[in-house]
């Protein structure tokens, strides 16, 4: 077989992988990072387009940040026109894919110019780049994805190869269709929100995508401190980010008057709610595929406790008649991870928000309670790795702010 044959059937494998991915945050991950490896890339970039913005979606940088994990840029947010006025908008209004041997050395007569505030803030020097627009096979753009500063053997910046301009095209087709296909996922879940807050006006969409976006850190650095396999921590990442999202979809079987009842319920009430682990764990009882399995597990067990006093724990039959009967509580690792790491994300995001019955508590206030409760409520060690990654934390926090109820649902991530 000759190199182009090899490079072509490359292409092929890397496409037939990520037609694999439902979540969109894990999509653009391994997007990025097989498009960085046939270009020996060190960093890139994708945005994707939300009504007519270039809206900055997901980063790699290996000379900034020595584990994706550690890129609490992940979840910066900022929006670009699509004109001339950058290179991503010269790409996403032209269509046309173009390389840059050097961005501080553009002509006067330049069709786009650079901006350097990013550079200017970490320090970093972007020279070479390569800008490919993201359409569908329908011409409908998705996004522009920048691959930055090739480099050489040697490890020497150098401008992209020949090679890279003829064949990294090649992606853009399948990946915008993917990207596009993503997005259809994450729409049908916040629909799913939205008819959870017709019920509970506290489940709202930033709650959820903070939720799930702290899920997914914890399951990322736990992953990568128990060495799983890369592929198997993308897999698991991509389905536990979405079904964190829906960990309370089960409240669509609680009453109005309880979920709306503006103040603390009583022992009977609480108890009825109590019941909104098995209800959402009947809609994904008979799992077609592992996203559905991991939604069912953290639908039924992100308020188990530690050590065993959470509930629903163990029920016989899920489906049996009448209000759900709780069993004894599952403890420890016979909760499974997912449920484990879910909680956590959940009890924080509801300490820091604010409910009618409580205002927002200070950040020290919460992690002193989760600290506290390492062992009791929560998985010591979890605790211990969501303590490490705070700075990521906080990113996410102030990336999914609470905005005004009438504002729209985000369908993306940014």
């Amino acid at each position: 077989m000759d190199n182009e044959s090899k490079t072509l059937n490359h292409i092929l494998k890397v496409i037939e992988h990520l037609n694999r991915f439902n979540d969109i945050q894990s999509l653009m991950d391994r997007l990025l990072l097989e498009m960085r490896q046939y270009s020996n890339a060190d960093a890139g970039t994708i945005y994707l387009n939300r009504d007519g913005q270039l809206s900055f979606s997901y980063v790699h940088n290996d000379t900034l940040f020595t584990s994706h994990a550690d890129n609490k840029h992940l979840y910066t947010c900022h929006e670009i026109p699509i004109n001339s006025n950058s290179l991503v908008g010269y790409a996403a209004s032209t269509g046309e894919m173009f390389d840059i041997d050097d961005v501080y050395a553009l002509e006067d007569d330049a069709p786009y110019c650079f901006n350097a505030s990013f550079d200017r803030e970490t320090g970093y020097r972007t020279r070479s780049m390569l800008v490919i627009p993201l359409r569908t096979t329908q011409n409908k753009l998705c996004g522009v994805l920048q691959l930055i500063n090739a480099k050489d053997a040697q490890g020497q910046i150098v401008p992209f190869s020949d090679e890279c301009k003829k064949y990294l095209p090649l992606f853009a087709f399948p990946a915008a269709e993917v990207i596009e296909r993503c997005q259809m996922t994450r729409d049908f879940v916040l629909r799913m929100i939205r008819m959870i807050q017709l019920h509970d006006p506290y489940e709202t969409g930033r709650h959820v995508y903070r939720v799930g976006s702290i899920a997914a850190e914890i399951y990322h650095r736990w992953a990568l401190k128990h060495h799983l396999d890369a592929d198997r921590i993308q897999r698991e990442k991509d389905s536990l980010r979405l079904a964190a999202m829906l960990h309370d979809v089960g409240k669509v079987g609680i009453s109005d008057l309880i979920l709306k009842k503006p103040g603390i319920l009583t022992r009977e009430e609480f108890a009825t709610v109590k019941g909104h682990c098995v209800y959402g764990a009947r809609l994904f009882a008979d799992p077609n595929t592992d996203l559905d399995r991991m939604i069912y597990n953290v639908a039924l067990t992100h308020h188990e406790k530690w050590n065993g006093q959470g509930y629903p724990g163990a029920i016989d039959d899920i489906f049996a008649e009448g209000p759900p009967q709780l069993g004894p509580g599952k403890k420890g690792e016979e909760i499974p991870i997912e449920g484990r790491i879910t909680a956590i994300a959940d009890v924080y995001d509801a300490l820091c928000s604010k409910r009618c019955y409580k205002k927002p508590w200070p950040e020290g206030k919460v992690l002193q309670v989760l600290q506290e409760e390492a062992g009791q409520a929560f998985d010591p060690e979890l605790i211990e790795v969501f303590l490490s990654i705070h700075e990521i934390i906080l990113a996410i926090k102030e990336r999914f702010q609470e905005v005004p109820s009438d504002a729209r649902y985000e369908s993306g991530v940014c």
